[in-house]
């Protein structure tokens, strides 16, 4: 037995040495083996890699040779952006000529005679009511808006230093003349508030509205406590007066305007990004002279017209540096230039300062115990107009002696009544209490940021207002004051950026689709020729701002409408401080617009994932040709990436795992879009290229252009 035993372990432990011996030997295998496929792997690996720098090598070769030739073919095309330019400069003058003859007594903007003609003789007229001024108001907002636009739309090198200042200085001379107007007419109704005076109160009170304008009057003729609030039902604003003013003889307007004519002018009017963003800052500082003789006149005229308030004066220093300020900013870019070095120097205008983010909230410096909140206009805009709120006193009312009805005149014009918030019962400090019923026509995406005009600073602020309550639902906003102020409501001029997806496509014979996702809402613009409609802005999947969809226009005009709805998806030269997204070169991005354009009547473009991947000289996007009327969903999309001078075709698709710049077989490089898409497009989709208006190709790019889509998505 034992016996047994000992030779059953003896020839276990044989065994297992032998299996032991085994697997060390395959274990060896496998060690080579893998080493051997790392080793081929590798070598198939640099073998690829050597014949893709040799296929390189030979797309880059042939690609110098054919350059010149590419560049001459693509800049022949590109005429049609010097056609578009001379068909506007065309159209001006024609609709120059046409106003010249229809003699309808509207002035031209343009023509000093006219126009100081037209402002010396409205302001010599006396005793004008409301309603006379907000009929004659809506012709001068046409020509402001007449003279923004010319800014907007003309080319740098097409208009002189001289001429821009004349316009703004212009636009400046109505804004002022238009408010003192209203102050006029204020004042002559309240010379006779004694005979509207209601039967319950004893005051008098009255709302005045049309499409640009709600003129709310109340005034105190009783000075009655019981009767120190007052809603004015059919704007829906209100007010709570402190005990003091509603003992006093005096009198509260609120005039909402749905255009701004307090903030800067670069406010009101933004264009295309700003050349040279610091000297912009620069000449902001400094007042602008604009002739000492019509500075003297101005001051002389003011000395003897009614003083306004405080709040709703706006001071002439405070207005040229305005000026200044829209004199760097409405140089756009509307217009392509004849030369590739043009497009380069207009393409450095893209490149963003560099400059530290800041918050839209900045406290002035030299600032006491409690520093006032100076607002960043460069992040927060006014939306939805203004709301100018003063305390007047009440001047001495006319009187019924017999047959005649007398009044006591007084040479002061429209005075601010000298409040200052006393103590209440309870101890605290006195406050007017205001709710102002905001715009139908206006998106607030988010709960709006409420501050007040200082006259004095020229800018916005967000101290001296508390207990702010916001009703999204009811378009209410209810607030307390110390004083009386001009207010807006302001919003965060990036919070639609970055764009989530975009796309455009052809929809016919200069015709377009232009798709732009953003944060909150999708925008669907249509374009025709030279101009543009907003097709719908769906937000939380409902329709919104139709009274401006269906309304075709200039794209300058759409851009504004947009704009002053609270829709905006304009970046401006200093959005890249705001906004999180990879910079791009700009002469990538110019002629990528560019070039986009004149392809866009027979080829779609679309967003791409990969374009935040790319190097920052390069952006990346879909095409596909598009010959049809519906939508580019569904197309065989290609992907292209482009640096301005030299395009190719990605081998990669939106489904790829990671970005490669490898490039797609039976490829290779061109020096523009144009002769990239003759690789794989049918020669129907090219002879819509050639035969596509340059009134379309000119719409496209100004749209492309505003957006920067291809930087902010």
């Amino acid at each position: 037995m034992l016996t047994f035993v000992f030779f059953s372990l003896t020839a276990n432990m044989k065994f297992i040495g032998k299996n032991g011996k085994s697997k060390k030997g395959k274990a060896a295998r496998l060690r080579a083996e893998a080493l051997l496929r790392a080793q081929q792997e590798e070598e198939a690996r640099l073998e690829r890699e050597r014949l893709y720098r040799e296929l390189v090598e030979r797309l880059e070769a042939k690609y110098e040779v054919e350059k010149e030739s590419e560049l001459a073919q693509y800049n022949s095309l590109a005429q049609k952006f010097l056609s578009a330019k001379q068909w506007k400069m065309d159209y001006r003058e024609q609709a120059k000529w046409e106003h010249y003859l229809s003699c309808d007594g509207a002035p031209d903007p343009t023509v000093p005679q006219e126009i100081n003609t037209f402002m010396s003789l409205w302001r010599d007229e006396q005793d004008q009511d409301v309603q006379l001024v907000m009929e004659k108001g809506e012709v001068v907002l046409h020509l402001i808006e007449k003279l923004q636009f010319l800014l907007l739309e003309t080319a740098p090198e097409d208009i002189t230093d001289e001429k821009q200042e004349q316009y703004l200085q212009v636009i400046l001379q109505l804004q002022d003349l238009l408010h003192q107007k209203y102050n006029d007419a204020t004042q002559s109704l309240l010379k006779i508030a004694s005979m509207y005076e209601d039967s319950e109160s004893g005051n008098m009170h009255t709302v005045l509205k049309d499409i640009n304008v709600t003129f709310c009057l109340w005034a105190n003729l009783k000075m009655k406590v019981r009767y120190k609030d007052h809603v004015f039902q059919e704007a829906g604003h209100a007010f709570e007066l402190p005990m003091s003013l509603a003992l006093s003889s005096v009198a509260v307007r609120v005039l909402y305007t749905r255009y701004d004519h307090v903030s800067p002018l670069w406010v009101q009017c933004q264009g295309l990004p700003r050349q040279e963003g610091p000297a912009t800052l620069e000449s902001a500082e400094q007042p602008q002279d604009t002739g000492q003789g019509s500075g003297e006149e101005e001051e002389e005229e003011g000395s003897e017209e009614p003083s306004v308030p405080a709040a709703e004066k706006t001071g002439s220093k405070g207005r040229k540096k305005s000026s200044a300020s829209l004199k760097e900013t409405s140089n756009n870019k509307d217009d392509i230039k004849e030369t590739q070095e043009e497009t380069e120097k207009n393409s450095e205008n893209l490149e963003e300062p560099s400059q530290e983010e800041e918050a839209p909230l900045q406290e002035e410096a030299g600032g006491g115990e409690e520093a006032p909140r100076v607002v960043d206009l460069e992040q927060l805009v006014p939306v939805g107009g203004v709301f100018h709120i003063s305390v007047l006193r009440l001047p001495p009312q006319a009187q019924d002696v017999g047959d005649w009805i007398m009044v006591e005149l007084l040479d002061v014009g429209l005075e601010e009544y000298p409040y200052s918030p006393g103590k209440a019962e309870d101890g605290t400090q006195e406050a007017v209490q205001i709710t102002l019923r905001l715009p139908d026509n206006v998106i607030y995406f988010e709960v709006p940021v409420l501050a007040r005009w200082d006259p004095a600073g020229q800018w916005w602020r967000t101290d001296g207002i508390s207990k702010i309550t916001y009703e999204a639902e009811e378009k209410r906003i209810t607030f307390s004051m110390g004083g009386f102020s001009t207010v807006a409501l302001l919003q965060d001029a990036h919070l639609n950026l970055p764009y989530q997806a975009w796309e455009l496509h052809p929809t016919g014979v200069d015709e377009g689709f232009f798709t732009v996702t953003a944060a909150f809402a999708t925008i669907q613009i249509q374009i025709k020729d030279n101009q543009c409609m907003l097709s719908s802005v769906v937000v939380e999947e409902k329709e919104v701002l139709s009274h401006i969809t269906g309304k075709w226009m200039s794209p300058v005009a759409l851009r504004a409408a947009l704009k002053r709805a609270g829709v905006n998806i304009f970046p401006a030269e200093h959005s890249p401080k705001y906004v999180p997204v990879p910079r791009k070169g700009a002469l990538a991005e110019v002629r990528a617009y560019e070039q986009m354009a004149l392809l866009a009547a027979a080829f779609a473009f679309a967003h791409s994932k990969w374009n935040g991947e790319a190097g920052p000289e390069q952006v990346v996007f879909k095409v596909s040709e598009h010959l049809t009327a519906g939508s580019a969903k569904g197309s065989h999309w290609s992907l292209l990436m482009f640096d301005g001078e030299k395009v190719q075709h990605l081998k990669l698709t939106e489904t790829s795992e990671a970005f490669s710049e490898e490039v797609q077989e039976e490829s290779e490089f061109h020096s523009t879009l144009y002769h990239m898409v003759k690789e794989f497009a049918s020669s129907e989709a090219m002879e819509k290229v050639e035969r596509a208006g340059c009134m379309f190709i000119d719409s496209v790019y100004q749209l492309l252009l505003a957006t920067r889509v291809l930087a902010y998505s």
